[in-house]
């Protein structure tokens, strides 16, 4: 529940927002826009540069509160799907998988901001995987971590060839890629004691998910905000699942975060995900609750309305049974 601002200008939220995280009632400091917008970043050579955002220099009053409210909207939405999920819990030592992308860095900077204003101890340190990708600009992202006083490890795993000569040319890239990446992850959090992994997946990627399996893989599933490890072993969370791509994008860009691309996979032209994307933001286009239905549908299952489980299916219809078609 959002009290009246502070008097330096901060938010007052009161605890049934932040449960299980206590119940006192915990004041969120306000942080200008032109502080933020003339933070430290990084040029190509590793070296430290202030420059501030167009304009920022001298920000309107509508402008500087946006911003904001912007980082009070998405500290919340993390609050609260942790609340939800049970994401962040007492005791927790999270790895935080960080790519150099706007969602990682987005997660990082909220996770800090969260660790400084709930009432219980948890600690994560950031993990970057080095794939081998070439002209990878890993100084960047080193150099960002260390001036911002991350605890953080790099991992060094050549996946890029592996993925170069597996996949056949002009078939995509991410399946294998995010599968070598999930393992490393999981070795990696069982040798630096992490009970949790943490990704940068948002609202948009579960929806976008969620129709990919539909269209292209003949199930009903999408990224849920808490998984399991089928051996038990591993929790992955993702504490961004309430937030929206364009919230946490315009974050990004006000925090300044020194993005890194992704070769690999941004070289690769129609790739499944954007075709998604597009048909989404064409349908939103027609009709503005497209975005909000996808996401609730989610949560909103009516199993008794969907066909029998398959083995049931086949030995009630063996005449009719179901045959899922892969691109891939």
């Amino acid at each position: 529940m959002l009290l009246p601002q502070s008097a330096d200008g901060g938010i007052t939220l009161r605890s049934s927002a932040l449960e299980p995280f206590g119940s006192a009632v915990l004041v969120l400091p306000a942080v200008p826009l032109s502080t933020v917008a003339s933070r430290p970043h990084l040029q190509e050579n590793g070296t430290l540069m202030t420059q501030a955002l167009p304009g920022a220099s001298t920000p309107s009053a509508a402008a500087r509160d946006d911003g904001q409210q912007l980082g009070r909207r998405l500290l919340g939405q993390l609050s609260q799907a942790s609340r939800d999920y049970g994401l962040i819990e007492p005791g927790d030592h999270v790895l935080v998988a960080i790519s150099g992308g706007k969602d990682s860095y987005t997660l990082l900077d909220l996770l800090r901001q969260l660790q400084a204003r709930v009432p219980f101890q948890f600690s994560f340190v950031a993990v970057n995987i080095d794939q081998g990708h070439p002209g990878y600009p890993l100084h960047v992202l080193r150099g960002y971590l260390e001036q911002e006083q991350y605890p953080f490890e790099i991992v060094q795993e050549d996946t890029y060839s592996v993925v170069k000569a597996k996949v056949p040319e002009g078939k995509t890239y991410c399946s294998l890629c995010s599968r070598l990446r999930r393992g490393i992850l999981y070795t990696t959090a069982r040798r630096l004691g992490c009970n949790k992994i943490a990704l940068g997946h948002h609202r948009d990627d579960m929806t976008e998910t969620l129709l990919m399996n539909l269209l292209y893989a003949g199930q009903i599933k999408a990224m849920p905000p808490r998984l399991v490890s089928d051996d038990g072993a591993h929790i992955v969370i993702r504490p961004l699942c309430y937030s929206a791509e364009e919230d946490i994008a315009r974050y990004a860009a006000l925090r300044a975060f020194p993005i890194l691309p992704c070769d690999l996979c941004g070289s690769q032209d129609n790739l499944k995900r954007q075709r998604v994307k597009q048909l989404i933001s064409e349908l939103h286009a027609e009709n503005p609750h497209v975005r909000g239905n996808l996401f609730a549908a989610l949560g909103n299952v009516r199993p008794s309305h969907l066909f029998p489980a398959r083995a049931r299916a086949e030995a009630t219809l063996p005449d009719r049974r179901l045959r899922v078609v892969s691109e891939s």
